[in-house]
């Protein structure tokens, strides 16, 4: 991993790696995106072990990508919400999604992200294929793709996604 300090290196790649570079991380981010809000759910979707999504949550939060907000006291139980810096990682997410649909995706994409003004398709450059228009996270809509694995699959978090 790199340092968290940067004597004589001047690199915002490097300083956004800090933050969001360790795989489960986008995951989470992605999840959030999404709507996931609360610890037991993202566990769920993710089959993520207790303490390393205890560990990114704490992070991505200390980072401002995400607030954690009390929702329920006796016992205090926390959802956690994406804020603008975390939807400012949603072109970094979807250009994930089309690079992986692209180039890794070879039963098609698994999900689907579909403008919900006409419903046209995401392109690259976070256009709508149908439209034109420029896209963002509150644009979309998002559904099963061919290569969604079938409900109650999945794939072991140990092997490549």
């Amino acid at each position: 991993m790199l340092p968290r300090t940067y004597e004589g290196q001047v690199c915002s790649i490097a300083r956004t790696l800090e933050v969001v570079g360790e795989r489960w991380t986008l995951l989470i981010v992605r999840d959030a995106l999404r709507g996931t809000r609360r610890f037991e759910d993202f566990r769920a979707d993710l089959g993520i072990a207790h303490n390393i999504l205890s560990d990114r949550l704490g992070k991505l939060c200390e980072a401002g990508v995400l607030e954690r907000r009390l929702y329920q006291t006796r016992p205090d139980r926390y959802e956690y919400h994406v804020t603008p810096a975390g939807l400012d990682l949603w072109p970094v997410i979807m250009s994930l999604l089309l690079w992986g649909d692209r180039h890794r995706s070879p039963d098609g994409p698994p999900l689907l992200v579909r403008h919900r003004g006409c419903g046209g398709s995401l392109q690259p450059g976070l256009t709508c294929g149908r439209c034109g228009r420029s896209l963002g996270p509150h644009d979309c809509d998002m559904e099963p793709g061919p290569g969604a694995q079938p409900a109650g699959a999945r794939v072991s978090p140990a092997s490549p996604a």
